[in-house]
Parts: C-alpha cells; structure tokens; sequence
C-alpha cells in the first residue's frame, strides 16, 4: 500500500530522515515511535506532500506522492488542531467533510455511531464552536473526522496525547475493533509505547531521522523497546553515541 524509496530529507546541512526502504502492506497498523525529533512527523507530513522529500520516492497505492494527487481520494489524516475550522461545530465540521466524502448528514450520524463513547457526551449537540473546545476534544472531533467515508490509508500524529484515560482506552478500543478494516492501512505516530503496542500489529523506531528497530509485534515488543529507550538514556548519560 505505502511504499519508501531511498528517502532522505535535509534541512541545510541537518539531514532529519534517512530511510533507504520501507514497505507498510495493505490493512497493517503500523506504530512510528521514537524521542522529538526522531522524525516521525515528518515523515507524515511527506506522506501528505506537505513536505518535499531531498531525495527518494514515496508510493501510495501504486501513486507517487508528490507528482500525482490522486492518492488524496482515499486518504485521510489528522495531525494537529490547525486541520479543523474554529468557527464551525463539530456537526458543522463532520458533516462538510462528509460531504466532501460524497456522505448525506444521515449517513455521517450513522458512521460517527462507533464513536459515542469516545465522544463522551462532549462533542456533538452543544453548540460550541471548535475554537471554544480543550485540545483534547478537538482531538476527537478530528479523529472521527478521519474516518468518514471508509478510508483507506489513515495517518494519526499523536491521537493518545492530551486526551484524559477514558478516552485513550476508548479509542484504543476504536482502532483495535470498530474502526479495524483488513483492506484499512494505519499509521499512528505516538510517544505512548504502551498504546501502540496495544493498537498496531508493527512498531518502526526512528532514532534521528533512521529505522533503529522494526517489529512485529508480539508479548515481548513493549519489553524490547523499553530496552532500548533505557540503554540510549544510560548512554547518553554517560557521554556515549548509541
């Protein structure tokens, strides 16, 4: 479904993604964690064509990123609040996306059932605007968004932080169960490793822009990271490069 070639993004003199290959199949949930700066998001945001990689190729679906546009059709993303409109509801919001999605109101009601506990009561029905939202709401309204329409390929930047505990394990159930599709590709970046390997069926670690680790994950993933996240504090503690 995803397909990375020869990818590199520089900065000046400051290269902060290195990835000679990487391949996600159709219907995987893959979990991209690493420390800030890592280069988790931007590789989201070249997956968006929203960065212009300096060297290599990006495939989605057989579609060259950033010379065909076409992949837009069936790929949906939310990275940050800046992609809602502050001055709509969150019906206001849902139901334009729909619309884009070729979706009647009936129908965005219908698909945004599975998210009722997620929503907590909180989001649709009061008549507040996006702009009068906490963070953590807003996060909601944008990640129900993502998945009108029945898209294919679904990109998340941290979808976990600043919602409260309830929240995270309704929507770790979301994307473990309701929101699963075989024919469904997902990429969660997330610094909580204990959700992503709950949610994903493989991990990538990047560590300065490079593919440090990848799994597949089983009983032992969340133990195996932790390692490493413990060496590369005991090594830097120490003045060492890892």
């Amino acid at each position: 479904m995803i397909s990375i070639d020869h990818l590199t993004k520089s900065f000046g003199k400051n290269t902060v993604l290195d990835i000679p290959q990487l391949v996600i199949p159709q219907g995987q949930r893959l979990g991209l964690v690493g420390n800030n700066g890592a280069g988790k998001t931007s590789l989201l945001a070249m997956l968006l064509d929203l960065l212009e990689p300096t060297t290599g190729t990006m495939f989605n679906k057989g579609i060259n990123v950033h010379e065909n546009p076409d992949w837009k059709r069936f790929t949906t993303s939310y990275l940050d609040e800046t992609f809602l409109v502050d001055y709509l509801t969150p019906e206001e919001y849902l139901h334009f996306l729909g619309e884009l999605r070729g979706l009647s109101k009936a129908q965005v009601m219908e698909e945004l059932e599975p998210f009722e506990a997620f929503f907590g009561g909180e989001i649709l029905g009061n008549r507040k605007y996006h702009r009068d939202f906490s963070k953590g709401n807003r996060k909601k309204v944008g990640i129900a968004g993502c998945f009108l329409g029945a898209p294919e390929v679904v990109l998340l930047d941290e979808p976990f932080a600043n919602l409260d505990p309830r929240s995270q394990l309704n929507l770790m159930n979301l994307l473990k169960n309701d929101l699963w599709d075989q024919n469904r590709t997902l990429v969660i970046s997330s610094h909580d490793l204990g959700h992503i390997t709950q949610v994903c069926d493989r991990v990538v670690l990047l560590e300065k822009g490079k593919v440090q680790m990848d799994l597949e994950v089983d009983a032992d993933s969340l133990k195996e990271l932790q390692i490493y996240f413990d060496f590369l504090i005991s090594t830097r503690a120490e003045g060492e490069t890892p």
